[in-house]
């Protein structure tokens, strides 16, 4: 077999937010893939990136009050740590936002320019008039114009998988602001992919190419009619990288983001002294992509359009995949099934989770669910009642003498797993990981019925048969480094230890197919252990109690001194339904003015949702400008009788605290609440 050159890539994960362990589904199937080509003996580079640019990373560093570039580093360290946590070994991990990219971004704009891709047009675009910019398709949110499925992004429906623009969403709303977002016109710039649809339809439908679901999916939904173009601008103002012949608009971040695969192998080879035409300029490089379900539409018809344009070498495949569910539904924040890759590691083994993943992939875009009960017994019953249980019962019998000088007869097991071989290396190179962890188990069960039967703990009690106790445990040894030879993909850290244990290092797919004789063996140390479930679930609690604080830095316990207390004393005890009388009420300011002749008070415009406003006079002006104050969420008392005042009627009170003059803080309240929800 000769040896292949193979580039690797996951979905670049998006700089805005930590990973968590949907996310690490991808990169821990990419990671096999990689590790099992490595072991084979072909050379892979393995690069991904941070995907950096676009509204949400803009919005979050403006709220956070700092460049986004420090942003951008934070993350980036934080996704790399992650990573790394669960044995992912990416040979360089870039970001889209770096002079690589940039370059190349220009490069690949050139050509489409000179191909005759690019039209100008007017366009309609959703506008949220409470963050002040226009809005990217996955800040849109509303009910699916096809299937009537509430609570979907502004360019894609997850659940019947339909492609749409924000426009075309029923009652879309700003997933920055939760404001309904205004129509404004402004020019864009379109790449005319239909010129191209001829050559797109041929390549997806090539064999081998796409899962068959996915290019019967494509060739129904896309192909039946003239493709789109595409609309690859955005207007100022936008994080990203400004257009060179278009100044004001910069590239939308589903243009830039693929490129920085490219960008990525690049800043690798400059790095080691290798040309990017090794890699991407180069037919017998093999190129792999692996994504979500959710991306195909950018992966297998814009990204390939880009690349024949710009003469870069073509994905030889682009491996699909399913999501990561927990009880049969979709991973959420709010119901405290999104666990933090962090979080994960605090508690639990990387290896559960890269063994219970292998255990449940195959070559289809079907969701995996997930659940505590499921990973303990998974794991605790294969890997470590199964595979670990090898060692585990027979190392510490051969410590003193090592393994016999010669493979003893085992009625054909080791020949057997190593024939076995074929199939697990096909299983693994066609994704179905699934299948290879299955032939694996088979091993693992017939190499513990060969201990079972021979009982070299029987053996050990009588010193006559010291050699055939040798033998057994040579037997069972091989038999165990041969299941992890076979697993070094998923479990490389087992691997490593393996070959600690056996003083043989694993590290080629052929060891599995001759027995290790006359090594000595090291004292035996627990190499995996049980799962925990109490840890399972303090990860998950700790999800949800993270969730609930919406992630928030401030202490648990006060250190504050009772100077404010002191200084404004409580007041005397009212009933409760006193309290309830009072109509508290999150509402958004929609305007704030200052009051001609007025020193003290601001003029506020809430929003109670719908056409419910209230006007407001706050004492507050010393203490914040109206600019300020303008689409942020506040707390008022909205059945207060009508007050009429020097300067006009006051129609309620916003809540604040603090004693006065510059010290008044208006209270907000936490992300996730809507105009008029009622403060209990």
């Amino acid at each position: 077999m000769s040896a292949r050159q193979i580039l690797v890539t996951a979905a670049l994960p998006y700089a805005n937010g930590q990973l968590h362990v949907g996310n690490m589904l991808e990169h821990i199937q990419t990671d096999i893939w990689a590790r099992f080509q490595r072991l084979r003996g072909h050379r892979v580079l393995a690069v991904c990136a941070d995907d950096t640019h676009g509204t949400a990373t803009m919005i979050r560093a403006r709220e956070e009050g700092r460049p986004e570039v420090e942003l951008l580093a934070e993350m980036n360290a934080a996704h790399q740590r992650d990573l790394k946590g669960f044995g992912v070994d990416y040979d360089h991990y870039g970001s889209t936002h770096s002079e690589a990219n940039r370059e190349l971004c220009h490069e690949v704009w050139a050509a489409m320019r000179a191909a005759d891709l690019v039209v100008e047009r007017e366009v309609t675009q959703l506008y949220d008039p409470v963050a002040g910019t226009f809005l990217a398709d996955r800040f849109v949110r509303g009910t699916c114009p096809r299937c009537k499925t509430p609570d979907q992004y502004g360019d894609h429906c997850e659940s019947c998988n339909s492609t749409h623009t924000p426009a075309d969403l029923i009652d879309p709303i700003s997933a920055l602001s939760g404001a309904t977002p205004e129509t404004r016109t402004a020019n864009h710039l379109f790449i005319r992919i239909a010129k191209l649809q001829p050559w797109l339809e041929a390549w997806t439908q090539e064999e081998g190419r796409l899962q068959p679901e996915v290019a019967n999916y494509l060739k129904g939904a896309f192909f039946s009619e003239d493709l789109w173009d595409w609309d690859i601008s955005r207007p100022e103002p936008y994080f990203g990288f400004e257009i060179p012949d278009a100044p004001g608009n910069y590239w939308y971040v589903w243009f830039d983001a693929p490129i920085g695969y490219i960008a990525a192998t690049k800043e690798w080879c400059d790095a080691n002294g290798e040309s990017l035409d090794t890699w991407w300029r180069n037919p017998d490089t093999e190129i792999r992509h692996f994504i979500g379900k959710d991306i195909i539409y950018f992966h297998c018809l814009f990204w390939p359009a880009m690349v024949k344009t710009a003469g870069f070498t073509l994905p030889d495949r682009v491996q699909i995949h399913g999501m990561l569910q927990l009880g049969g539904q979709k991973m959420s924040k709010s119901k405290g099934s999104l666990l933090r890759a962090a979080t994960y590691l605090k508690h639990l083994d990387p290896a559960y989770l890269r063994y219970y993943l292998a255990s449940k992939l195959g070559n289809t875009l079907a969701d995996l669910d997930w659940g505590a009960d499921d990973i303990i017994a998974k794991v605790n019953s294969d890997l470590v009642g199964k595979v670990v249980n090898l060692a585990s019962r027979t190392a510490r019998f051969v410590k003193s003498t090592g393994l016999s000088a010669v493979y003893p007869d085992d009625g054909g097991l080791f020949e057997a797993g190593a024939g076995a071989g074929v199939a697990i290396a096909e299983a693994y190179e066609s994704c179905e990981y699934a299948k290879a962890m299955k032939a694996i188990m088979a091993l693992a069960d017939r190499a513990n019925e060969f201990v079972e039967s021979a009982e070299p703990w029987a053996l050990k009690r009588d010193e006559a048969k010291a050699q055939q106790l040798q033998d057994v445990c040579t037997i069972a040894l091989n038999l165990f480094r041969q299941i992890v030879v076979y697993l070094t993909p998923v479990l490389p850290r087992l691997s490593e230890q393996v070959g600690e244990l056996l003083g043989t290092p694993i590290e080629h797919w052929d060891e599995a197919q001759a027995p290790l004789t006359a090594t000595p063996v090291a004292k035996f140390k627990h190499l995996i252990q049980r799962v925990d479930g109490d840890a399972v679930l303090a990860a998950l609690e700790e999800a949800r109690e993270a969730d609930a604080a919406k992630d928030s830095t401030a202490p648990t316990t006060s250190t504050d001194d009772d100077a404010a207390l002191k200084a404004e004393p409580l007041a005397e005890e009212c009933s409760f339904d006193d309290f309830m009388k009072v109509d508290l009420r999150v509402a958004r300011v929609l305007k704030a003015e200052h009051v001609e002749g007025a020193k003290k008070l601001l003029q506020l415009t809430l929003g109670l949702g719908g056409d419910e406003t209230r006007q407001v006079f706050a004492g507050i002006k010393s203490a914040y400008d109206p600019a300020d104050l303008e689409g942020r969420l506040v707390v008022c008392a909205a059945n207060l009788a009508p007050r009429k005042m020097k300067f006009g009627m006051s129609e309620g009170m916003v809540i604040a605290a603090g004693p006065g003059g510059s010290d008044i803080y208006v209270l907000s309240p936490d992300d996730g609440a809507v105009p008029g929800q009622r403060v209990r």
